[in-house]
């Protein structure tokens, strides 16, 4: 018998069918142990020696292991292909050999890049020894991730009270945001005009034209920079009769774009598909994993954490077949067509993300998976098979329509399709198009003759404005991040999860936009480390950590060289005041939070006294904007770029207007509790109407109809359809409600209070679930390895669980419910499971429990002994 470890049980369950009853196929369920979360677990002054915990989800998984290897001829350990997969294989290695379960047992490491019958066997004809390198990379990586975490987070809790963490290579992408951000709010928009004529061919025909020369010159872009000036060129135009002056044919070749890599998955998932970085991995996984097709479970697409944009050569041959088969021979080029890596750390032996099978066509797939993964198979599928398709031709024309002096000269371009090739499948989209991009490439232009003349048509002036540079999605984050060589295929998506879990950012219409928090860490870092989050030092980092993989240095050589230096740096700031740091936050961020204001005023002024300067200032709480006469002007406020939001607060209350009906002054003030709307004053002991701000209106931005609206609440809906009771709309204690007889259903953050209609407003009263009746699940994250019984994802009263069966799991702090796989929440089932009991809200106390403690209700009261305290853990920062 011999032993195979893989990560995941859905792929154990299926290489178990491959590989039949003389293997035992076993799955690790990811990382079996790591540094444990606390000051100690790599120490620098004993040349960096790394204590490991095995994690109590993991020790289940080892003590089987660890069994099934006792008696076995082999140990194979096949996790994935990647760098992360063989520190898995090693770790799992080094805890059964210091259990002594590898006496008389040959180890192994097999990689297979595919999921299929084939792919594993051959792994098998060719195992080798663990890759030296590739572990001693993966132990300075773990290695410099944790010294930078537990070192400058606690730097940062010191100086920066409020701040979350410091990470290594998350603190450089939080710089890229950041400074993006900067550069959108130092813009500046400037003005420029196009003018552009419509004119008609002598057979009929029109196109459009864009002036190009002006009195014989040349244009520029912002040569016509006002209304008046595009109104002299508009008119001249018009004035002046034109025939063609020159046509020019270009013929020119595109070729197809290589197939993906996990940084293009990412990128193009988000703009084709709107899928997130998170999204689109675990969606992959799953691709990967494979499912039952024909009775045979199978991988559908190779492994999807690689930078290579290699396919192996049957796979080509198989694309070229398929595409000679659906398209023609025309669209099948001579030679194969060949790509290579623009990471200069790539590592070629990886394959790019392809289909395992391309005869198997998402048309076929479409009834076996779920819309996500249908949707990323029809991308992979079409951008592998179009990267083996001939090139497309295309005639670019451009057609100069010149006054008969020649002192005036439109330009029409356009193109043709010639032979479509590849682009008949797949076209890469875009993030963002150039700024004054004017993209006419498509544009068909009529057949004409030079010398030929034009009749002038409408001409138009058009007004334009310089626009920011676009901020980051989450597609041009991480295509930045590769290009400055920041981070790991394997990482990028965790960064952006951890970014957002801090609070450090937050996504709006899919773009990043850095927290108030974010940009003072970012500062705060700038200013007292900002080697460490210097691009090009994380880069050369990077590269220091592929030298060691392929055992060119030394890999605590590194960690010392690293370690000097760094720890220099954090000893500096030991004596650093509270001071020094509210100066140069304030010096860095002063700008931002205080912009110059269009009348000329001064934004620092304390609205409250008058006569303060608003600055930064650091409570216990993290930082926020204070006066600078404190004690004797107490004014606040949150951090919050003036003029913005709660900076309203100095000047409540705030009349808003009299009420429509009552003649009454409705009033914006500030409790204790936030923002309200007030209705007149009190009359006596007679309270006036008050409601409650939501937390979708700013304070800044609220109006009288707004505030008549929100004092009207509750109201009336509709009559439900099926009862005729009617339903009402308002906001409660815990925030905005729709209330159907003596029922109540929370609105979602998605349903507007003031606005929710009765068709609406019925069905989220129907899917909220009957009382005692099962909730519905947030989303069904897959089915259960053992059983093929749904593993699903819920919202509870404590927060987000996993429920299998009738048990439940709640999520550790460090897992979202976005980002949670199959494989992590069967381990926490399994967990629980062993524990005993069905956790959380569905777990029954036992009889004798219970019996006890109605006992304990009758007994009389007794003394309680002071329990023994229990020593304090150590908070661990997120490296």
């Amino acid at each position: 018998m011999d032993v195979v470890v893989v990560e995941s049980p859905a792929k154990a369950k299926t290489i178990n069918k491959y590989l039949g009853s003389g293997y035992k196929v076993l799955a690790s369920y990811g990382h079996v142990r790591d540094l444990p979360p606390k000051d100690g677990s790599v120490d620098p002054d004993s040349d960096f020696i790394m204590i490991w915990q095995v994690g109590d989800r993991s020790e289940g998984h080892l003590k089987a292991i660890a069994e099934a290897v006792r008696g076995a001829e082999h140990l194979y350990l096949a996790t994935d292909p990647d760098r992360e997969g063989e520190a898995i294989s090693w770790h799992v290695q080094e805890v059964l050999r210091a259990r002594k379960a590898l006496d008389g047992v040959e180890v192994k490491r097999v990689v297979f890049h595919e999921v299929t019958k084939d792919a594993v066997l051959e792994a098998l004809r060719n195992p080798r020894d663990l890759d030296q390198g590739l572990v001693e990379a993966y132990l300075a990586r773990r290695a410099l991730d944790y010294l930078v975490g537990f070192t400058l987070s606690p730097v940062l809790w010191r100086k920066l009270p409020g701040s979350r963490s410091a990470g290594r290579v998350q603190s450089v992408a939080l710089r890229l945001v950041c400074e993006r951000e900067a550069e959108v709010e130092v813009f500046r928009p400037q003005e420029y005009w196009t003018v552009h004529g419509a004119f008609t061919t002598a057979s009929g025909a029109t196109l459009t034209a864009r002036l190009t020369h002006l009195e014989a010159k040349k244009l520029d872009r912002f040569d016509i920079a006002s209304e008046e000036q595009a109104t002299r060129a508009a008119e001249t135009v018009r004035n002046a009769e034109f025939r063609v002056a020159s046509i020019e044919r270009k013929t020119v070749t595109r070729g197809p774009y290589p197939p993906f890599t996990t940084s293009t998955l990412q990128q193009e998932a988000s703009r084709k598909l709107g899928f997130g970085a998170q999204r689109t991995m675990r969606t992959a996984q799953k691709l990967y994993e494979g499912m039952e097709i024909g009775g045979e479970t199978v991988g559908l697409i190779t492994y999807m954490r690689t930078d290579s944009v290699n396919m192996a050569q049957e796979a080509v041959h198989a694309s070229r077949a398929l595409i000679r088969s659906q398209f023609g021979p025309s669209y099948v080029p001579e030679h194969p067509n060949a790509y290579r890596n623009r990471s200069k750390n790539a590592q070629e032996a990886h394959e790019a993300i392809r289909p395992t099978d391309f005869s198997r066509t998402p048309a076929q797939l479409a009834h076996y998976l779920d819309s996500d993964g249908r949707r990323l198979y029809e991308l992979v599928w079409k951008r592998a098979l179009a990267s083996q398709m001939a090139r497309a031709t295309l005639e670019q024309v451009a057609i100069d329509i010149s006054s008969r002096d020649r002192m005036t000269t439109l330009r029409a371009t356009g193109s043709v399709v010639l032979f479509d090739g590849f682009l008949k499948l797949y076209q890469e989209d875009r993030d963002d198009p150039a700024d004054g991009d004017e993209d006419s490439r498509d544009r068909i232009l009529p057949k004409v003759a030079e010398n030929e003349n034009m009749e002038t048509g409408e001409v138009t002036p058009e007004q334009h404005f310089t626009k920011p540079p676009p901020r980051y999605t989450e597609a041009s984050l991480v295509r930045k991040m590769e290009e400055l060589g920041i981070g790991r295929p394997s990482t990028y998506a965790s960064i952006l999860s951890v970014l957002q879990e801090r609070d450090y950012v937050r996504l709006e219409q899919r773009r990043f936009i850095p927290e108030d928090r974010g940009r003072v860490v970012t500062a705060f870092l700038s200013g007292f480390f900002n080697r460490y989050i210097q691009y090009n030092f994380t880069a050369e980092l990077e590269d220091k950590l592929d030298s060691i993989a392929i055992g060119e240095i030394d890999w605590k050589g590194v960690l010392r060289e690293f370690w000097g230096a760094f720890h220099e740096a954090v000893e500096g700031t030991k004596d650093l005041k509270i001071s020094n740091v509210i100066d140069a936050l304030d010096e860095d961020l002063g700008p931002h939070f205080f912009p110059p204001r269009e009348d000329g005023t001064d934004s620092r002024v304390c609205k409250a006294c008058g006569a303060g300067r608003l600055g930064l200032k650091l409570g216990r709480g993290g930082p926020f904007i204070g006066c600078s006469n404190y004690p004797e002007c107490t004014y606040t406020r949150p951090l919050s770029i003036a003029g913005e939001g709660d900076d309203d607060a100095a000047s409540t209350p705030r009349e808003l207007g009299p009420h429509p009906d009552t003649g009454e002054i409705v009033s914006l003030r500030k409790g204790p509790f936030g923002f309200y709307v007030q209705l007149g004053e009190a009359q006596g002991k007679e309270k006036p109407k008050r409601v409650a701000l939501p937390k979708s209106i700013l304070p800044a931005e609220i109006e009288l109809d707004t505030a008549v609206a929100l004092l009207s609440l509750p109201r009336e809906i509709g009559e439900h359809p099926e009862d005729g009771m009617m339903i009402l709309a308002g906001l409660g204690r815990y925030g905005p409600y729709l209330k159907h007889g003596s029922a109540y259903t929370s609105l979602g953050p998605d349903d507007d209070v003031l606005s929710i209609g009765l068709n609406r407003a019925v069905a989220v009263i129907s899917e909220k679930p009957a009382r005692g009746g099962a909730a519905a699940p947030l989303r069904e994250i897959g089915p259960h390895p053992e059983d093929g019984k749904p593993v699903n994802l819920y919202k509870g009263r404590y927060g987000p669980y996993v429920k299998h069966g009738r048990v439940n799991a709640s999520l550790p702090k460090d897992m979202t419910q976005e980002s949670i796989t199959l494989d992590e929440a069967v381990a926490l089932l399994t967990a629980r499971a062993a524990k005993g009991g069905k956790g959380r809200s569905g777990a029954k106390k036992a009889p004798a429990k219970k019996a006890a403690k109605k006992a304990a209700k009758k007994a009389p009261a007794k003394k309680k002994k002071s329990p023994a305290k229990k020593p304090a853990s150590t908070a661990g920062a997120d490296a």
